[in-house]
């Protein structure tokens, strides 16, 4: 009798287990952005927080990393689920190119969408004498954290300007923020660093010091030889002193993921993304280029089944 009871009893618990709804698994989502003086980092932190309200059962956080190529890596790893890239970085390493740092090719990387161009921005202090790329041999200079996407473009561009590190009397290999703190001080004479217009780690020195930006002529840049590189102009008064506007060169920013990331995740990252894009747009003004249209133009590598869905579904993809 009391074996009757306990299988009654536990057949009863078994149908009210099958009945009680299921609760969805967290979906992770750990955006791989740079530095906290460039950036990727405000606006990592920005969609992290839409990703997070918007998209159902997610936890996104954003995490500070140094930027392009450690990104790439990460992803390749499986240690995020999203990362902020550099095009000519990401092209390097969906292809294996060792000069850049990637001694084997990072197969795993998938294309969600383009963002904004980064704007290579060689800024010197005024006082450094330094007005044209010649000037630069013999200076001290910060060609950003060591085989980052900025590290990488430095070298692209000083190479088509006839310049080596050799050329200088010191380099320095850090993050904005930690070169601008010694552009401060009198130990630096320039810092190159590739990101969006306004960025915050060149306003704040041009509001400690007098500061000049060095033009990038187009002949410099059709030398470098990677379509990657356009000419652009970073606007007058971008930056407090710099009363004209000056020549440079411009890079397209990815958001790149990995096809080990669930189609259905990914569809939900690009869609909310774009629906929540003025969100993102009031967080920082490098946002505000972005558009909808770009949004494959360049992609380096194959775009991830779950944004091809998103894109389809929008018409940018027949």
């Amino acid at each position: 009798m009391r074996k009757t009871h306990w299988l009654a009893a536990a057949i009863v618990a078994m149908a009210a287990v099958a009945v009680t709804p299921a609760h969805a698994a967290t979906q992770f989502i750990n955006i791989l952005t740079g530095g906290q003086s460039g950036v990727y980092y405000p606006l990592g932190v920005a969609l992290s927080q839409i990703y997070s309200k918007h998209i159902p059962d997610a936890k996104s956080t954003a995490q500070v990393t140094k930027a392009s190529a450690e990104n790439m890596n990460l992803l390749e790893a499986g240690r995020g689920e999203l990362a902020f890239a550099l095009a000519d970085t990401v092209a390097d390493a969906y292809t294996g190119n060792a000069e850049a740092g990637f001694k084997a090719p990072l197969t795993k990387l998938r294309g969600m969408t383009g963002t904004y161009n980064n704007y290579i921005q060689i800024v010197a202090n005024a006082d450094s004498g330094i007005k044209t790329l010649a000037d630069l041999k013999g200076k001290r200079i910060s060609v950003g954290a060591a085989r980052s996407g900025t590290e990488l473009n430095a070298r692209a561009v000083l190479k088509a300007a006839g310049l080596s590190y050799d050329d200088f009397s010191k380099v320095e290999y850090l993050p904005f923020g930690e070169s601008v703190e010694l552009m401060k001080n009198r130990q630096l004479d320039v810092t190159l660093q590739s990101a969006g217009l306004g960025v915050a780690s060149i306003r704040d020195l041009a509001t400690s010091v007098s500061i000049v930006i060095v033009p990038i002529p187009v002949d410099v840049i059709e030398k470098i030889g990677n379509a990657a590189y356009q000419p652009a102009t970073i606007p007058a008064d971008t930056y407090e002193g710099q009363t004209t506007a000056t020549p440079t060169v411009a890079v397209p920013n990815f958001l790149i993921t990995a096809e080990t990331v669930p189609d259905d995740l990914v569809y939900e990252m690009t869609k909310v993304f774009y629906e929540q894009l003025d969100t993102l747009k009031a967080a920082h003004n490098a946002a505000k280029a972005i558009d909808i249209k770009n949004a494959l133009k360049g992609m380096p590598v194959p775009v991830h089944p779950g944004a091809e869905r998103y894109f389809k579904e929008v018409g940018l993809i027949q």
